[in-house]
């Protein structure tokens, strides 16, 4: 396990895969979000997806990984805080397996890279017919939000706790901004994108100096002035904002609570946050599954989740219309007992497991494994393997866990419930 710096805001790791089969290669170019071009980001990894300059072709690249042994190339966006990050990775089996001794390694790198660094552009743009295409798969996606209504309620909640802050930039970009995406801005786009972006590529089990190689090789001509990370933010604390939507035939309730650190200083062990989630709602054995859903019968479903960087805290849960006040008090509760009262060391230690069982079961994909080590990079962190997790898992206390729930304070609540009878539509 190594992380070299290739030249200003380019790294590489090599992770051990001595395990598997197949080997990896991932390239994550982190990136600083604006709102003005939210949707030509989002529209971005879509477009990259159907092929580049060498094989701009969709089904000719389909046709490529398969005789590749059937290898596997995804283009994905994430947020990390108030950053980006456009994630271009592909898997395949290793070298030593080849049937006729052929150097996967340099077909698989040519092909992220390629992805990457040589996109499928005509006249300098991007292909118009492929950004038409990929404008209406993310005008459908964004039209089907509402009909999530969980995810609906989420991101209400979300746009009201943010409002105008850059932590509230819409990952999956705007409705309202999709005539305006045209193959020159989202040429203009990826520009900026590799311009920024801090760089690093993860390589588990393929031959690291030859992806080393055929990387530099390809930044020569790259215009690059990469920037530093975002800082964390968090929201101001403020008396809780209440909001609710009525939606006619609802059978189920949604309630999404948001709760704030106040300030992005003095950031929580991620190790400590994970426990206290766990405990709190993130687990089977947790406060709001055993007491809100299981002996109340609240909620259909209650859980608690936390963004470190961005110093929020989520609890969403389905319930049935009309019982929102009492799962929001019931949850509120269960929060402030967590806070000032008992701990037991068996509910601890039920929580201490589950966490355990995540952290072995990193091992058991390269996936799983990139993304263990990519997170503590993002987090600015020295590389440890999950073991060290583990260790780290081992010595969280409750006093710890409590002092994290209470730097927490409730900010807004967002519910969805069904339509009186006899109100008009």
């Amino acid at each position: 396990m190594e992380r070299k710096k290739l030249a200003p805001g380019v790294f590489i790791t090599t992770l051990d895969a001595e395990k598997f089969n197949r080997c990896r290669i991932t390239i994550h170019l982190r990136f600083p979000a604006l709102r003005r071009s939210a949707t030509d980001t989002a529209v971005l990894p879509l477009v990259l997806e159907r092929g580049y300059a060498r094989c701009p072709d969709m089904t000719e690249l389909s046709r490529k990984l398969a005789r590749l042994y059937g290898a596997d190339l995804g283009v994905d966006l994430s947020n990390a805080g108030v950053d980006r990050i456009l994630t271009v990775d592909i898997c395949g089996i290793k070298d030593r397996f080849a049937l006729a001794g052929e150097n996967l390694t340099d077909a698989y790198a040519d092909i992220a890279f390629g992805t990457v660094f040589e996109p499928y552009l005509i006249n300098g743009v991007f292909d118009p017919e492929a950004v038409r295409i990929e404008k209406e798969t993310l005008a459908r996606r964004l039209e089907a939000e509402y009909n999530n209504k969980r995810l609906y309620c989420v991101r209400q909640a979300r746009r009201k706790f943010y409002g105008d802050s850059p932590a509230g930039i819409e990952l999956g970009g705007y409705r309202s901004d999709l005539p305006q995406v045209t193959p020159a801005t989202l040429k203009a786009e990826y520009d900026r994108i590799l311009r920024l972006a801090s760089i690093d590529v993860m390589v588990q089990g393929a031959d690291e100096e030859r992806v080393t190689e055929m990387l530099l090789r390809k930044l020569e001509n790259v215009p690059r002035a990469p920037q530093r990370f975002a800082l964390p933010v968090a929201m101001p604390v403020t008396e809780p904002r209440h909001y609710s939507e009525e939606i006619a035939g609802l059978t189920q309730a949604k309630l999404c609570m948001l709760f704030t650190r106040g300030t992005p200083e003095d950031l929580p062990s991620i190790t400590v946050l994970r426990m206290a989630m766990s405990l709190f709602g993130g687990s089977t054995t947790s406060r709001l599954f055993r007491n809100v859903r299981e002996k109340q019968s609240l909620c259909y479903y209650c859980g608690s989740s936390a963004l470190r960087a961005t110093g929020v805290m989520m609890v969403d849960s389905g319930v049935e219309p009309g019982r929102e006040a009492q799962a929001e008090a019931a949850i509120l509760r269960e929060l402030e007992n967590l806070c000032n009262g008992e701990i037991t060391s068996d509910e601890l230690e039920d929580c201490r497991r589950s966490l355990l069982s995540g952290l072995d079961s990193l091992s058991d994909s390269l996936g799983g494994l990139e993304s263990w080590y990519y997170g503590q990079i993002i987090r600015d962190e020295a590389l440890a393997p999950p073991e060290y997790g583990k260790v780290l898992t081992r010595a969280v206390t409750a006093d710890e866990v409590r002092e994290v729930l209470q730097s927490y304070r409730y900010s807004v609540c967002y519910a969805l419930t069904a339509k009186r009878e006899g109100e008009n539509a």
